[in-house]
């Protein structure tokens, strides 16, 4: 079970680690991404986890299939990805009311607090509204203390009643790149 009680997270801990943690405690198993700097610690942690299959992606609808296959295969999945990528995985994500497969993503926001890249708020302002019209629960984690909750959360919500769930990871938390 999911612990949504956010222990260790004081707000100066590693949460991005304390993800990890809570991911493999849960059973995941199977981590698809693209690579992003949101998300090294986890994909670097699951490179490193002996017990974990890391999957690099050539875009991030893939990761909705392989989702859907670790399901299949009795296994739990997560999907790592940026903001932009929702927009590729558009159409993949019809296939998880359909098929009634659970999907974890987690999303490395971009186009809002601080960001400076005027490429990125288009896709960036659209994500959450995208998510939500496809079906997918959207929750949100802005500052570090309410991580272990939020993704605790989705775990739950996801793997064990079966629902499509994204957490945002947002700029606010993770931070705007400067250029």
């Amino acid at each position: 079970m999911a612990n949504a009680s956010g222990s260790g997270m004081d707000g100066k801990t590693n949460w991005q680690g304390a993800i990890y943690d809570l991911l493999r405690a849960n059973g995941v198993t199977q981590f698809c991404y693209v690579p992003d700097a949101g998300h090294k610690v986890l994909i670097d942690r699951s490179l490193a986890d002996p017990d974990a299959h890391s999957v690099p992606l050539t875009t991030e609808e893939e990761g909705v299939a392989m989702v859907a296959g670790a399901d299949l295969g009795g296994a739990r999945a997560v999907l790592l990805m940026q903001s932009s990528g929702v927009g590729n995985c558009i159409n993949m994500l019809s296939l998880t009311q359909g098929a009634r497969f659970p999907l974890l993503t987690l999303v490395s926001m971009r186009g809002e607090y601080g960001e400076g890249n005027p490429w990125q708020f288009a896709m960036g302002q659209a994500v959450e509204p995208v998510l939500r019209a496809m079906g997918v629960i959207v929750l949100r984690a802005e500052y570090p203390h309410e991580v272990a909750a939020t993704v605790g959360a989705a775990i739950t919500m996801a793997f064990q009643s079966g629902q499509q769930v994204a957490v945002l990871l947002t700029q606010r938390l993770i931070g705007a790149k400067k250029f």
